[in-house]
This record gives structure tokens, sequence and C-alpha cells, in this order.
């Protein structure tokens, strides 16, 4: 049972705690065990259970079959062993189930008012046996879970219970009571979960029919107040369990039968009254509840005044004591009316309107009181979700060929070319397939107009001058060109027509004026016989300068659109005159911003968002009429949709667009606007002040922010006209008294209504804001609804004659649902809305990449569902205050689902889906893993969110940062535009929602608040820096602690550092952490924003760090304690490190046989020592190299002089410090060719050793291998590695890099095994960690982390995961050939040079987004056993060939270990 009143309130109903279980998802979804992994599919009309809930096996007619004991029984289902007790006290049966086990059932006969007693004996030596069971009520076969059962007992799939018996001896046992007099058997089968054995009869269940009573109750009425009160006691008795409705009903009806019992037994109504109201004295609200129902007041009434009370509170959650307290507050507002005065059929008319008394009638029709109703969610594949388009580069497509300028653009370029002052104003109109240039620009100190057209027809135009914006005047005579004619308001010129360059023929004509106070120049053209006019509107051109909309540098414009963006800024000064034209300058664009792809779509969003950020100008000088700005919207909004049906792979931006746009008219919405503001003046008589300002604003132009006065308006007034508020509700959504005055027709008046215009008021601005909506608001969800469904509107002067057709083609069930989310969109308790709007969303997703002609409504209408989600976690925040993990989870897998719904290449989102689905169902089965694997799916989420929002950063901040500092927008919102977006979304919900769960699930799975990956006591200064990576070649002159916002894994510690600490999770065995720790550097990720921000809070004071296992314990130090906390730092910070310079031996590639300190590095000749020393089943690949030496030979070999004398220069610049030249001489090493020896002694080898040629497939795959080789070559000079060995003195033209050749092996998992716990310094115990696919995604800079376990030595088999995996994606590849870096610069005495430098795979590998709830390392617990303890093991046998701790990478492969290479652990 719910925890609130709902529709439902209607009856008291005592029943219920917070809910675990939630209700099922509809999806597929795993539960993880201790050793197996088990697929819930018992709601799948699809996939049925292999293992019915009732067992019924196949259905047999047995009517004459004496079964046991007691009465013949006809019954119609399966075979089953049948126990039909009499009326004797106690009756027993037995059955031999399997050999030397035996079943003995007793059935006790209950005393008056005692419960059924069911002892149920097996005697067996197993100490796993479970009772799967249920109860039966009425003629249904279906199983019933009654809520009174035995310690232990756990609910299966929701549709049966399991019992543990209880081991005494030899026999194992367990007793049920049932005190449910509507139940009428039990049904049963034995379990042994050891040996995955059902014990049944026959094929079919054990029945058990429960003893009856003869019913007792008189025909008498119990008053429903007193069984209220009995069915209290009754829920309190049980300890206030959680009910369901169906639950609720029965124990009401159970109160019912005691109190009916008690009756027949002569106790009187009014003894019962006093002796179940005795109980509990101190309960106030019983106490309420007595005194209450000594009054007359019918309780239907009362239910109907409870639930308007609810409604009006927002239909919270209400504790049962509080449901009560709720019952008897309606109680006494019925009576406060009837003592003054009131009759209660004044009452009953006052408070029962239709529409409540319909909710109730339907609710007490349900008997489901106190109950939110739910939707039920389909089943649904949650593959289906997934939308995934080829990734293309973002960069502009910019065309080689030079644009072809039209007659006019030619001609407005000849006039700026002899123009000697600036250019003031500059528009080109399209007029069909013609255009007509306006061109404003002082000229010999003078401002001069110029006008051009290419229309066919002579041309006439009729023109005025304005000193106020949009006036009509008559120009002054020393201003009309000759043959001009003056007319009262204005003059008409006929254009003259010229050719300016032998070719192009226009129509032309230059207007002089010299009087600097007109502001501006509306206009129309007369041509053959027809007005041409801008969209139906005068023409309109401003004659002064405005502020200087280039107010910064702009930049280079890279990563945008440019020459879309470009555009955008020189149309705004037309586009700001009002919403209309900029619509219509937006629709014109479109083309374009398709052609550009997708930053071309990001340049129209951004120009959008700063319109509706209010950045832009939404109104200059202009009249406009809202049915204008409704048509300009409606046509942008048309093809939009129609570029979202075309082009699938932009319907993410498209939809930005449009939510950011809205709808715009339908049935001449917009023209409502402007004729229903008159309707309310008429029908309210508030025809003066404010309302006559704001009326004349809408009649000027309408804007979003019509919305929001008319909300501010209601609120005002439903807060009985405390202007305040009317104030707040602006000031909230961005609307200022500066503002309401900067409106052409400005606003200056507060709204100053009458008492007695209430009622009327809210009546017509509520259905004003429908109007208001339905041009604006694209995410506004009722009137999104209407659109879809259909509505039709008359009378009442709103919406006149506004008829809405619905949607073809809608699924069935779809109006249902939405009715529902309507009904329930301002509940306080949220979850039941939130399943409602995610169903809602799945249903209308197919409809979404079908042909409809109404395409766009249904497009709003998901924008508008998508934005209730954001909406309804907001308000569902105090909900979850007090939350169980689950109900979190619950939430989160709602709000992540979606997330899919709304964005393309969502596979990652998908597979967090489906891990949280399985962390619930873990959570549901009480795997002690729960917390553990939730964390993980946690991380992951957090890293999708991440990775949507860097996306999003890439593609819309430079077209906001271009774009602004063209149009002059504020540098603040420039600065959060990306930030802005992200918040707008459910993402940011589901980030809240994550921070909510976090210190949960740290807390359950013991994590604690910190990672310490190494352990090293350290006294430094504070820094804080948002990426390691931008430090990590800096000194720092004092003992640093580094807290680093980002960190990849891949940096190196810079200089004087003495600690890192990080929010960021790079894996234990990263580059990083690895560096960390042969550096005595303390290393450590902080899990709790809290505790870092504080740490922050000391930038540039001393502090102290000593790391524990998982806590790092902080506090601040005097400045001269550096001094001594320093010293060992400087010593060692610099070790002495010198290297041999290696000499080629005269050969290109020698075998594994041949491996020697002089020939290869230490990775090569380690790897050649494990050969048939480590156990068989740890296998070792076959391996060749190119030797020390090959690389100098060939650079010296005659083919390559121009590569040599070109890397000559360039290391000569790199010695002069220049760095730069460190990318050059990498590509320049890549442009080496292979001498032929080379390709012959390398070809032998390989051969010889069993392993595959590449040019054996043809000379590409050949020239793929040598490419291959000289990356691993190129890398001595990748950053990373040249500082590294700067920083350690060591002489980098000493460095010689060997190539270690070895076959690939496309592993289903990659692991990194240190033999002595790094973090602890444990050498008793093993610590690995392990990913999906090939290694890079754990050596390399992928974020997330991997699965890590520690092994005891002395346990090998007992494996113990600290962690499961994060990673979003794995590297899978070809069978292939793999090029492994083996320098003389690695695990040196004091400085390990492992990782600096790269191992190159000839072919490329395939980054595939992980899903690692179907991943068995994750869900099968046997196997995760088999393969981690053969992991531990490989570790622990290379460790004791060695003698010394090993750093140890291999892969596994079917279940195999191969081991690709070891060094010592550092």
């Amino acid at each position: 049972m719910s925890n609130t009143i709902g529709n439902n309130l209607l009856h008291q109903s005592f029943l219920s705690l917070k809910a675990l279980e939630h209700q099922s998802r509809n999806y597929s979804s795993t539960c993880i065990g201790g050793n197996t992994f088990l697929k819930s599919q018992a709601n799948s009309p699809a996939h049925k259970s292999s293992i019915s809930t009732e067992f019924l096996g196949n259905r047999l007619t047995l009517q004459k079959n004496k079964l046991l004991m007691g009465k013949q029984r006809a019954v119609s289902r399966s075979t089953k062993a049948l126990l039909a007790a009499d009326t004797s006290s106690t009756v027993t049966e037995k059955f031999n189930l399997d050999k030397n086990i035996e079943l003995q059932v007793d059935v006790e006969f209950p005393t008056s008012g005692s419960a059924s007693v069911v002892d149920i004996q097996v005697t067996s030596s197993s100490d796993s046996l479970l009772l799967h069971w249920g109860a039966i009520k009425g003629q249904k076969n279906k199983w019933i879970l009654p809520r009174t059962h035995p310690v232990g007992t756990m609910v299966y799939k929701n549709k049966a219970l399991r019992t543990p018996f209880v081991k005494s001896g030899s026999n194992s046992a367990l007793r049920i009571e049932i005190d449910d007099p509507a139940i009428q058997a039990l049904e049963f089968l034995i379990f042994d979960e050891a040996q995955n054995k059902w014990y049944k009869y026959n094929g079919g269940n054990f029945y058990v029919e429960l003893p009856k009573t003869e019913s007792t109750a008189p025909s008498i009425s119990v008053p429903e107040d007193l069984v209220q009160i009995q069915a209290y006691l009754r829920w309190e008795r049980k300890g206030k369990q959680i009910y369901t409705p169906e639950q609720e009903k029965e124990e009401y009806e159970a109160a019912r039968m005691e109190l009916l019992e008690e009756i027949a037994r002569g106790t009187s109504i009014e003894d019962l009254w006093k002796k179940i109201t005795s109980k509990n004295d101190t309960n106030e609200n019983k106490e309420e509840l007595v005194s209450g129902t000594k009054s007359d007041i019918p309780e239907d009434l009362v239910q109907i005044q409870a639930y308007i009370r609810w409604e009006r509170a927002g239909k919270p959650n209400y504790s049962p004591e509080q449901q009560l307290k709720e019952f008897e507050e309606a109680r006494k507002e019925l009576l406060v009316e009837l003592e003054k005065g009131a009759s209660l059929d004044e009452i009953r008319r006052k408070i029962t309107k239709g529409e409540i008394k319909s909710k109730v009638s339907k609710q007490l029709a349900k008997k489901s009181y106190f109950t939110v109703e739910r939707i039920q969610r389909k089943k649904r594949d949650v593959m289906s979700l997934l939308t995934k388009f080829a990734s293309v580069s973002i960069e502009e497509k910019i065309s080689s060929e030079p644009e072809v300028l039209s007659a006019i653009q030619q001609f407005a370029k000849a006039k700026e070319d002899l123009i000697d002052g600036p250019i003031m104003n500059k528009q080109i109109y399209k007029l069909a397939d013609k255009e007509l240039l306006v061109l404003v620009a002082m000229h010999s100190g003078k401002t001069q107009v110029y006008l051009a057209t290419n229309l066919p027809e002579p041309v006439i135009l009729h023109w005025a001058l304005s000193k106020r914006p949009g006036e009509w005047a008559a120009p002054p005579a020393i201003v009309l060109p000759p043959g001009s004619v003056s007319l009262d308001n204005a003059a008409e010129t006929e254009l003259a027509t010229s050719s300016f360059d032998n070719q192009h023929k226009v129509q032309s004509l230059e207007i002089t004026i010299e009087d600097d106070s007109f502001v501006g120049m509306p206009f129309v053209l007369l041509s053959g016989g027809n007005w041409v006019k801008n969209r139906g509107s005068d023409f309109y051109v401003e004659l002064k300068i405005g502020s200087p909309q280039v107010q910064k540098d702009a930049g280079d414009g890279k990563g945008t659109s440019k020459s879309l963006l470009d555009k955008i800024a020189g149309l705004e000064s037309e586009a700001q005159k009002s919403f209309m034209h900029r619509f219509n300058i937006a629709a014109d664009l479109m083309e374009q911003a398709t052609n550009a792809g997708e930053l071309g779509l990001a340049a129209i969003l951004v120009w959008m968002r700063y319109m509706a950020s209010r950045q832009l100008i939404w109104n200059k000088n202009y009249n406009v009429k809202p049915r204008e700005i409704s048509k300009a919207q409606d046509r942008l909004t048309d093809l939009l949709q129609n570029v979202y049906r075309s082009f699938p792979q932009y319907r993410e931006i498209l939809r930005m667009i449009m939510s950011t746009v809205g709808r715009g008219g339908e049935g001449d919405v917009g023209q409502r606007i402007r004729d229903e503001i008159l309707v309310i003046q008429r029908n309210n008589d508030c025809k003066g002040g404010m309302m006559e300002e704001w009326h004349q604003k809408l009649h000027n132009n309408t804007s979003p922010d019509d919305v929001v006065i008319c909300q501010a308006l209601i609120e005002y007034i439903k807060n009985d006209f405390d202007v305040s508020v009317y104030w707040k509700t602006l000031n909230d959504n961005g609307i200022t008294k500066e503002r309401l005055l900067s409106y052409d027709r400005a606003i200056h008046s507060e709204p100053n209504f009458r008492h007695d215009q209430k009622d009327g008021l809210l009546r017509d601005l509520g259905n004003y804001m429908r109007t208001l909506k339905a041009v604006h608001s694209g995410a506004d969800l009722e009137s999104s609804i209407g659109n879809c469904m259909g509505y039709r509107a008359e009378g009442e002067g709103f919406m006149v004659g506004v008829k809405i057709n619905p949607v073809s083609g809608l699924p069935s069930g779809f109006p249902e649902v939405l009715q529902f989310v309507l009904e329930h969109i301002e509940d306080k308790n949220v979850e039941p809305l939130l399943e409602g709007l995610v169903e809602a969303r799945e249903e209308l997703r197919p409809l979404l990449s079908q042909p409809n002609d109404r395409l766009k409504d249904l497009i709003f209408l998901d924008i508008a569902l998508d934005s209730a989600v954001r909406t309804a976690i907001e308000r569902g925040y105090e909900e979850l205050s007090n939350a169980t993990p689950e109900k979190i989870m619950y939430f989160i897998s709602l709000v992540v689902e979606n997330l899919a719904l709304s964005v393309d290449n969502n596979g990652d989102l998908i597979y967090c889906l489906k891990g949280w689905n399985v962390a619930l169902n873990m959570l549901k089965c009480r795997d002690d893993q729960w917390a553990l694997f939730a964390k993980s799916v946690l991380d992951r989420t957090r890293l999708s969110l991440a990775s949507k929002a860097e996306s999003y950063h890439k593609l819309l901040q430079p077209s906001a940062e271009y774009l602004g500092a063209r149009l002059g927008v504020d540098q603040w919102a420039v600065n959060i535009f990306t930030e802005e977006i992200i918040r707008a979304g459910s993402a940011a919900s589901l980030s809240s929602l994550l921070n909510r769960l976090d210190p949960v699930l740290r807390q359950t799975a013991n994590l604690g608040s910190w990672q310490v990956i190494s352990p090293v006591e350290a006294v430094g200064y504070v820094v804080v820096v948002d990426q390691l990576l931008s430090v990590q070649n800096k000194s720092f002159s004092k003992p640093t602690i580094l807290v680093a916002k980002s960190v990849k894994g891949e940096e190196e510690i810079p200089d004087g550092a003495v600690a890192v600490l990080t929010p960021d999770m790079p894996d234990v065995l990263s580059h990083v952490s690895v560096r960390a720790r042969n550096s005595k550097v303390c290393f450590a990720t902080c899990f709790d924003s809290c505790i870092l921000e504080n740490i922050q809070t000391y930038e540039g004071k001393l502090l102290h760090l000593k790391p524990a296992s998982a806590d790092v314990v902080y506090s601040e130090m005097k400045d001269d304690a550096v001094v001594t906390s320093s010293d060992s730092k400087e010593v060692s910070s610099a070790p002495s490190v010198t290297l041999v310079r290696k000499k080629f031996a005269g050969r290109y590639a020698i075998s594994s046989e041949e491996f020697t300190s002089e020939m290869v590095g230490a990775k090569s000749r380690n790897i050649a020592h494990l050969k048939g020393k480590v156990p068989s089943w740890v296998n070792i690949p076959t391996s060749v190299a190119l030797p020390f030496g090959v690389f100098e030979a060939v650079l010296s070999d005659n083919l390559n002089k121009a590569v040599a004398k070109k890397l000559k220069i360039l290391k000569s610049k790199l010695d002069g410090g220049n760095f730069s030249a460190l990318g050059e001489i990498r590509n320049t090493v890549l442009e080496l060719s292979a001498p032929p020896q080379l390709v012959k002694e390398l070809k032998e080898k390989m051969q010889s050793s069993s392993m595959p040629w590449p040019g054996d497939e043809g000379a590409q795959r050949w020239e793929q291998a040598w490419m291959a080789i000289k990356k691993v070559w190129a890398s001595k000079w990748n950053e990373r590695a040249y500082f590294s060995t700067r920083k350690v003195k060591l002489d980098h033209d000493y460095l010689c890099m060997a190539v270690l050749v070895q076959e690939i092996i496309n592993a289903d998992y990659a692991f990194v095994i240190h033999t002595t716990n790094p973090s602890s310094g444990d050498s008793s115990e093993i610590y690995a960690e392990v990913v999906k696919g090939l290694g890079e995604t754990l050596v390399g800079a992928y974020p997330g982390r991997a699965l890590s376990f520690i092994c005891k030595k002395s346990d090998l088999n007992s494996p113990h995961v600290l962690g499961y995996p994060s990673k979003p994606v794995g590297l899978f590849i070809r069978r292939s050939i793999i090029f492994r870096s083996d320098s003389n610069g690695e695990d040196l005495e004091g400085y390990a040079g492992a990782g600096l430098y790269d191992s190159v795979p000839m072919d490329e590998e395939e980054q595939v987004v992980l899903d690692y709830s179907s991943d068995p390392l994750v869900v099968d617990g046997n196997f995760r056993r088999s393969i981690l303890s053969s992991i531990a093991r490989a570790g622990s046998a290379i460790e004791e060939l060695y003698g010394s701790a090993q750093d140890i990478e291999g892969v596994v492969k079917d279940g195999k270990i191969y081991v690709v290479q070891t060094r010592p652990q550092m």
C-alpha cells in the first residue's frame, strides 16, 4: 500500500509504511546471487518462467478420487495433494517424498478468534529446505500472499512466499499461522536449494484446506468508523506492515468479521466502542476519531471533504496516523459549518461539485483507500531504445569555390566601395526568387539611403519618415527625389532602371536625408499592380547607428559554422524588430543550417537560446500582430519538423531548438491572444490601469513574457491580492520592473482588483494562459496533450471556434496514460507520475520516427513530457529525503530511462539503465554485494553524464562564444551557455539523484570517503588546479599538495609535488598511480565533495596529510614545519640514473632464444624467461624482436638520408628548448623506409617461430606492420617520456628502443597483477585489476574503473572483490600482431620508465560500449571466482619463479590465462 491519500482518500487506511518492493519494472531484469545469475521473466508474456508460481502442471479434472483424508472434494485443477480439515481439533497427514524423506502436515482447528495453524515437518538431512507457498481465496486459483508468515520468509517475484525450514536434529520444521478468515486453503511445494530440487505431489502442488467456522455474524451492520479503528489496531498489532491495495481491502473486511463475531457473542456496539477505544488511550488520533463519530455527519460527506483537503494540500504522502487525523480534521470543518447554521443539504451542495463527486465515487468503487493509483508499465526490450549514428568530426565544410554573388549583392558591393563613411544598416530581403536591397550609410557627411531590386515590373516606393519609431510622416520636400509625389502622410517615388555591369539590370533609388531628427523610414512597394510587403507587414529601416554589436574579438570561429554565424550577426538588426522577423529570418536560414550539418543547427540553437534568455532584443520600434508572430513561428517549426523527419542523426539538437522556439499557431490561436484580453477586460470590468497597459503591450508585440505576467496575476489573485506575490513571480522568472518599463508599450502600473472579481478573473486568466502557452511554450504539457488528443472550444469568449483534430495513429491505451499524467501532474508523491511520464514517452517513441503530417505536435508532446520529468524529480526531492536506497535507485532508473529517450548515441545510458535494474534486483535478493555493484553503476552513470556534457560543450560552446562576441552578449551568459543547456534537462536532475545515493552506497559497501592509491605521509602547500595534465611538466619550488579536479591516468607527477588529491577515479594500476608510488608521492581519490571542497579552502596554506587504508587525515601546520618535512623529498627528487648506449649487433630480427641484455630490454627478456618455467596452464605467447640499434641502422641507411637530415635539424631545435619539435620528430620518423634486409630477416624469424607473417596477406598488410614499428620508435619522443627523462637528468640520446613482436590475443579480459598490494604494502596478498577486452583501457587514459580484487596468497581460491567495473568501453581486435616498446630506459634502479612508450597493434582496435549486466565476470559468481583465482595463482607462480614482487600483464581468452609481460614491481 502506498503512503499517500492519492485519489483514493475516502476510507481510512492504516496499513502502510515505506514500501521496499516497487512495482516490477517491465524490462527483462536480472538478479545477481552468490553463484548464479537468474533472469526474472515472470511478467513477460513471451518468456514464461520455467517454474510457475502456482506449480499447477498440466491441468487435470479430478472429481471422484479421494485424495488423502477428509471429505471428498470435486475440483478442477491440476493433480495435487489435498489435505481437507474436518472439525476435529487437529488433522495430520504424512507423505513420502523421496526414499528416506517424509513430509508430515498438521492442521489445528482454530478456537474462537484465533488463527488456523499449519505445522509442516520434513524428515531430511538437508539444511537448505524452503517452503514455496501461497494462499487461496474464493474460487480463484491465483495465489495471494498472506502478510502474516514465519520469520525469514521472503517474497518470491511478488507471486509466492519462500520460508526456510528450521533444522532440528534430523528433521526440518516450520509453523504457519493464518488469521485471515477469508483464506480457504494453502498450497505449497518444497524446494531443496542446495540440490536445486523440487518436491511435488504427482507433478502438482500440495493443497491444505483450512477448517471453516460457522458464520456467526448476525444481520447487523457495524459502524464504518469502528471498522476503521479495528483495522488500525490489527495493522499496529502486526507491526505496521506494508499492504497492497488488495491486502488493505482484505484487512478491512477481516476487521469487520472480528467485530461481527464479537457482536454474535452478545457484545453491544456501545461496549465494542468502549473496548477497542480503551486500548492505547494515549493515541490522540483515535480519541478524536471516537468523539467525531458521535456527530450525525454522513460518512460520504466526510470522505469528500477529506479528499478536497488532500487535493488542496497538493496530494502529499500521509502516514497512517496523519490519514486518520485528516479525516477528523475534515469532520471538524463540517461540524463548524453545521454550528454556523448550515444544513447538511447546503453543505452537500457546496462541496459535492460534479468533478469532485465523480472522483470520489470512482475511488469508492475501487475500494482503494489512501492509495495513489499507478499505471501498468508495458514490458519492453531495453535495447529497443538504442539510437546510434556514425560519429562525424565537428568541422565546418568550407567550399573552396568562391561564392557567386547575385545581381543585388553585386550592386550592394559596388555601392559600398564608393561610400566614404560608415555603413549604418544593410538588409537584403527575399521577395520570392527576387531580392530587395536597403543600404543606409553616411556619405559625404549626410545620411544616404540606397534601395535596389531586381523585380521585373516597374516599382513605385510608397514611403515616409519617422521621428518616433514606427510612425508614418510625410517626408519634407527637400528630401524628395525628383519625380516624387507627396501624399497626406507619405510620398511615392518611382525607382529608376539601370545596368551596373553591362549584364544585370536593377531598379534603384537614392534618398539623401540631412535632418538628424528622423530615426527611421517605413515603406512598401507597388509593382505590377500589387503591394509588396515584408511578410505581410511594412518594411522599416533604421537610420541611426545603434550601439556597436561587435564588442570584443570574436576569434577565428574555429569549431563553428562561421559563415552562418556571420550571416546571423549581420541580420540581427532586422531580427530584433520582432519575433515575427526573427522567426522568419531563422526559417530563411534553415536550408543553409541543414547543409552545414550539426554545426549549422548548433548556430541556430545558440541564436534562439540567446533570444529566449533575453540576451537579444525582442521588439524594437515595430508593431506586429500576434497572429503574424504565430504564423512565423509555425513556419519555422514546420521546417524544423521536416529536417527532423529527413535527418534522424540531428534529432537531439532539433528537439533543443524546438523547445526553445515554441510551438506556433494552430487554429489562429495567435490572433486569440489579441482578442481574448478584451474578453477578460469586458467580463471582469477591469479596463484600466495595469490590465489596459498589458492589453496595449499584447496588441503591439506579444512574447513569452506574457506567460509569466499571466501567471503572476493568477498567483497574486490566489494569494488574496498580495502584490508582493505578483512581483515575486515576475522576478523569479526573470522579469523586473525595469523590463516591464522597457517594452514599446510599457507596463507602469501594478494590478489592483476588487475582491468580487476574484472568481471571474481566475477563471478567465486560466483560460487565457492556455492561449498564451499554445503559442509561446513548446514544453507546456497540457496544451501539448490537447494538440495531440484534439479539442474543440466553443463559448465563454476563449478559443472560440478553435478546433484541433486528434493526431492519427496513436497507440491504444495512450490517451489513458496521458489522462493519468494530467490527473497526477501536481502530486507530491511523484513516483507514479514519473512512471506515467516515462511510459507515455515510451509509447510515443515509435511514432516519432514514422511518417505523420502532425509530427510536430508529437515532438512537442515528447518535449513537454521530458520537461515534466525534470519538474517532477525536483518536486520529489522532499519525498526522497528519508527514502530507502531502493527508492532512490528506482527513481534513478526512471530518470536514466527518460534521458535515454531524449538523446542520440545513447548506448552507454542504456547499459547504465540495465545496470541499475541489476542493482535493484540484487538488493531485492539481499545480495551482500548490491551496494558495491550499485556504486560501480553510479560511477559509470556519472561518466556518461560527463561525456554528454563534454560533447555539448564541444558542439555548442564555440558557436556561443563566437556569436556572443559578434552580438555583444553579456560575457557571463556566454561563459555558462552550455552549462545552462545541461541544467535545463533531466541530466541535471539525474546528477542530483546520484549525489544523494553516493554516500549511502559508500557507507553500505564500507568504502569510506577515500581510496588511498599511494599511502605516503606528506606535508606541503595546497595548490588547486583543474587538470593534472596542465601542470605535469611544471616544477614547484615548494613542496606542493595538488588538488586536481581531473586526473585521467596517463599524467606525470610534477616535480615538487608531494601529494595529489582528486575526485577523479584513475585505476590503482594506471600509469599515474604507479608513478606516484614509485616517487613516494601521496595519491588519493576523495569521493566526498564536501571534504575536497574543505581542503581547497586551505589553498596557499601548509597542510599535513596522513593517509590510512580508507581515509586521509589532514591538518594545518605552521610554515616553519616545512623545512624538516621536505628535506628527504628534496634529496630524493632527482635520482642519479645513467644509460649505456646500445649498439647495432648486425641483426635486424632475433628469436626469443636470442634475447640478451645487449640485444633487448627487460620486457623481452622476462617474457622469454617465463617460457617452460611457469605451470602449463599459464600460456606465454611466442615472441621475436627487433633488437637495440635497428632504428639507428635504418636511419643511417641510404634509403633514409633525407629523413636523417631532417631529424638532425629537428633535434637541434629540441635541444634549443623548442619543445614543439617533438611532434615534428615523431611525424618525421614515420617517413622512414624499410631496408630489404630488415624485411627479409623479420619474415624469416616470425615464420620460423610459427608466427603469421603480415606480408602473406598482401603488401598493404606489411605496410601496416611497418607503420606500427615506426610508431613504437617515434614514441621515444612523446612529451610524457621526454619530460620524464629530463626530470631524472637521463641522457635522451642514449635511450635505445627494441621492439618486441607478439601475436596479439583477442582477449575476453585483460589484467594487471601486483603481487604485493600496492595500496597497503601487504606482501601476503595479491592485488589485481581486470577489464573487458584489451588491456589498453586499463593502462591508458580511459575513464572509469576496472574490476579490482585482492587475494590472500594463503588462500588463492578465495578472491575478494573490492570494486566492480565502471569503464564504459572495451577494446577488441581481430587476430593480429602487436609491436611493444622495449627500451633500455625501463625498470632501472631508482627510475621506472615502464609505460612511457607506446605499444602499437598492427590493426586498429574496435571500441565497444560494454554491457556488464550480461557479463559473466560480473553476474556469475562461480565464473568470477574461477577466473580471478586463476589470475591470482598465475601471479603467485610468477612471483615464486622470480623470488620478488612482480608487476604482471596478461589476458584471459576462453577461460585460459596468457601472460604477455612481467617486470619487478616498483
